[in-house]
């Protein structure tokens, strides 16, 4: 009978540092392997038989996780913190950092973290890029205004980045130097372009039929946009990877750190181990999904009697992971008398 090997992967932008373990502990092989597609392939024609992997989860992981798995019995991502906590040691390098790693799968103790499919994790690229891009034009917009504001130029606010309005204050402005109208045709190139960008990546999303039904069930929620249900989606994953919503809502970073000491509790500030994607997301669409959903408005007011904006935000924010957690579960449009949705 053919064994099993265990082998940990302590991936890097260049190398990869590899431990290859039979189920006794006993080291066959160490040592290091270029992080590149073709060095791997003759690294994988090597391998003494059949084998179950282990890499921690980096920026790097995901296309060295795509390129393995098809040749792996089994391939397994580590979840950072956790396999930090566990780990501690004085004697940190690669080689041991490998060790580690393939010792944990081998004993069935390695803290493993969710890997989502590879096409689910294509889209989460693109919508992040299109996040980003938005918030570049956003800076741009911002610009724009700084430098007409500079020269003391005279301009209505509200019709500033209409295409018309723009090309019309350039012509009018008076006492605008030159090199400032060259900045602002520049800025304004820019943003045309970024716009451009944004809502193409966008149409990308909205006609995938890997995600479409759930984005549609999501908004059902009054107060939930396209935006919101996509970055959902698309950071989850799957919804089952949650027990109950408190394990999505500690997720999402909603959290506050908690510290017991002589029977006392101290609240501090929410938990930097989160989703910072969700956690932005879910904080700017609680400061608007009030306005929307009369559910969430009462909430927020009945938080704000205590005297703390930022608890009234995150409660909103709490109760919209509850409600998008409850309906990407079910598969139904949200309806409000089952309010009392997960756990």
């Amino acid at each position: 009978m053919e064994s099993t090997y265990y082998i940990g992967l302590d991936v890097h932008k260049k190398s990869i540092a590899y431990c290859i373990k039979t189920v006794t502990g006993k080291v066959v092989c160490k040592g290091m392997v270029r992080a590149e597609r073709r060095a791997l392939h003759q690294w994988l024609v090597d391998l003494p038989g059949s084998w179950v992997g282990a890499m921690e989860a980096t920026m790097f992981t995901g296309w060295i996780y795509d390129f393995l798995k098809p040749y792996a019995v089994e391939l397994k991502v580590a979840h950072p913190a956790m396999l930090k906590a566990i780990t501690a040691t004085k004697k940190k390098n690669d080689r041991a950092d490998a060790e580690k790693l393939a010792d944990l799968l081998r004993v069935n103790l390695l803290p493993e973290c969710t890997m989502m499919s590879e096409e689910l994790r294509e889209l989460r690229r693109i919508l992040r890029y299109r996040n980003m891009i938005v918030r570049t034009a956003s800076k741009m917009k911002n610009k724009i205004s700084g430098l007409l504001m500079e020269v003391g130029a005279v301009y209505d606010k509200r019709k500033l980045h209409g295409k018309r309005y723009f090309g019309q204050l350039l012509e009018r402005v008076e006492d605008v130097p030159d090199s400032v109208k060259d900045l602002l045709k520049l800025s304004r190139s820019n943003l045309e372009l970024f716009v451009a960008i944004q809502k193409k990546l966008l149409k990308v999303l909205r006609e995938d039929s890997l995600i479409s039904k759930r984005v549609e069930l999501l908004q059902s929620i009054s107060g939930v946009g396209e935006i919101m249900a996509l970055t959902w989606v698309l950071e989850i994953g799957d919804p089952g990877r949650f027990s109950n919503s408190r394990q999505a809502i500690s997720y999402c970073g909603l959290c506050s750190a908690q510290r017991e000491s002589a029977g006392k509790e101290h609240r501090g500030p929410i938990s930097k181990q989160r989703n910072k994607y969700l956690q932005t997301m879910l904080i700017e669409a609680a400061n608007i999904a009030p306005q929307w959903n009369p559910q969430l408005a009462m909430l927020k007011e009945k938080e704000l009697t205590r005297g703390n904006r930022n608890r009234a935000t995150l409660a909103v924010a709490r109760k919209l992971v509850k409600y998008m957690l409850a309906v990407d579960r079910r598969g139904e449009p949200f309806i409000a008398e089952k309010e009392p949705l997960v756990a």
